[in-house]
């Protein structure tokens, strides 16, 4: 019989037929085998038979399940509640064939590393809760960054607070007479709020210590605000008080505006159409921005009056979402920009991923050059979120699915959930990470200078605990939590 496994698979294959035989008291078959393959103590000991010894078992029924899904669609309405397509049985298989090679490339080490290293977490099917509550799309999630609390907007003016963890809608809060678009909680960190910014031309300030009282209204903006970001403290920014966040809005400007005042300090004019999205930097002395005008634009708020430091000029279409790359991630990416070595980790925004209409993701230097263009998703990209260990880029699209890029794979496409949502999946946030023996990450570093800000926010992050918890919304009216 000819090989056709290559000899690393044949070598796994072998210790854990071994590991299998052994488990099941079939000592003398599992000794025999060993022998033939002159598998000695040195290369399978205890701890390598310990590792392999539910192996097998979980690569057959995962086969044996999917492979009676694929035969039951085959069978036609006698067998299934409803007639399934050429393309479903087609799409079936295409899926089974996914499955079979992420089996085929694990090993014992792998998977549980996947399941217990928080670095190489990745979400999976099915999602821990679907939480149902919302009349119409969602458009919107934030997590708060102490709490087990999640807020999600929708279309249906309302928004929602969750527990995450339970699965169990909390409250609801009115306010907004139009769409709620975006969500984002921030503030100082002894008096973290929730920003909503909505269809009706305004961003609304909300208190979560007094049963998300709206303590203030902002307005200003001459179109639906589409995008609310509080801005992080403790640099030397001009903006970076803690107390600051800005918008983006279909009338072609960012505001920043002071939300212990509610008055807008800044007006940023650039774009030539509707900015969709916007994010600030780590240290909050930079702004991505993204618009229909299929450009990105990146701003500098170390000045007084914050001016574009480059334009990312690639897109074919309306650019949907925009990410700093954490400095986690720099060491991927530079391989990827062909660097010699990475930036340094004090330097908040070298690298940006964008996600547009035009199907496609696209990596950048903080020069705007384009380093690479990701494509994989079939329709609009809505959002984009770095994993916190840097190695993985994460998207959410029209065609209701969640990608998984590695990034230390040339940002090869490494895992796809492809009914992520029953309709197109709008939003995607990940989890604050846990600071150790410190306040949570958002908002101002209480009792330290503009002097050593930055040793404290690298202090926070060689602290932070990944949470390996993200949340999704979509157009099928669900919110949902995917978490290990």
């Amino acid at each position: 019989m000819s090989r056709t496994l290559p000899a690393r698979q044949a070598e796994e294959l072998h210790k854990s037929i071994i590991a299998y035989l052994s488990a099941n008291s079939l000592q003398s078959s599992a000794t025999a085998l060993r022998e033939e393959l002159s598998l000695g103590e040195d290369v399978y000991d205890p701890a390598t038979a310990k590792k392999y010894e539910s192996l097998l078992e979980k690569k057959w029924t995962s086969i044996v399940r999917l492979q009676k899904k694929v035969c039951s669609s085959r069978r036609g309405p006698a067998f299934a509640p409803k007639m399934l397509t050429g393309d479903k049985i087609m799409e079936l298989e295409t899926r089974n064939a996914q499955l079979q090679s992420e089996l085929d490339n694990a090993t014992p080490t792998s998977i549980s590393k996947r399941n217990t290293d928080p670095a190489s977490w990745l979400p999976r099917a099915p999602a821990r809760h679907s939480m149902e509550g919302h009349r119409e799309p969602v458009n919107c999630v934030a997590f708060h960054p102490k709490f087990t609390s999640l807020a999600s907007g929708s279309d249906d003016c309302t928004i929602k607070i969750w527990d995450w963890e339970l699965g169990e809608a909390e409250q609801t809060i009115k306010g907004h007479t139009r769409a709620v678009l975006d969500l984002d909680y921030g503030g100082p960190k002894t008096a973290i709020l929730l920003a909503s910014c909505s269809s009706d031309l305004t961003i609304k300030l909300w208190d979560p210590a007094d049963g998300y009282k709206n303590i203030r209204t902002l307005s200003g903006h001459d179109h639906s605000v589409s995008a609310v970001r509080f801005i992080p403290s403790g640099s030397a920014g001009v903006f970076s008080s803690g107390n600051m966040l800005v918008s983006a809005s279909g009338d072609k400007t960012l505001k920043i505006w002071d939300s212990t005042t509610g008055y807008c300090v800044k007006t940023l004019s650039g774009h030539a159409d509707w900015v969709r999205d916007v994010c600030p930097s780590l240290d909050g002395n930079y702004l991505i921005s993204t618009s229909a005008d299929h450009m990105g634009r990146l701003w500098d708020l170390t000045l007084p009056n914050p001016e574009t430091k480059a334009t990312m000029i690639g897109h074919e279409h309306v650019v949907q979402c925009c990410a700093f790359a954490p400095p986690s991630a720099y060491q991927h990416l530079a391989a990827i920009a062909g660097l010699k070595k990475p930036p340094p980790l004090t330097s908040p925004a070298e690298f940006i991923a964008t996600g547009s209409r035009d199907k496609t993701i696209r990596l950048w230097d903080s020069r705007g050059t384009c380093l690479k263009v990701l494509i994989g998703h079939d329709n609009w990209i809505n959002a984009l979120v770095f994993h916190p260990s840097g190695k993985y880029l994460l998207s959410a699209a029209d065609d209701k699915s969640i990608r998984c890029w590695d990034l230390a794979q040339e940002a090869k496409c490494v895992k796809t959930l492809t009914e992520a949502h029953d309709h197109f999946v709008k939003c995607l946030r990940w989890a604050p990470s846990i600071i150790k023996d410190a306040p949570a990450t958002n908002g101002g570093s209480v009792g330290h200078t503009e002097t050593d800000s930055s040793a404290v926010k690298k202090l926070e992050v060689d602290n932070a605990q990944i949470r390996c918890v993200i949340a999704t919304g979509g157009v099928d009216q669900f919110v949902r939590v995917w978490a290990n």
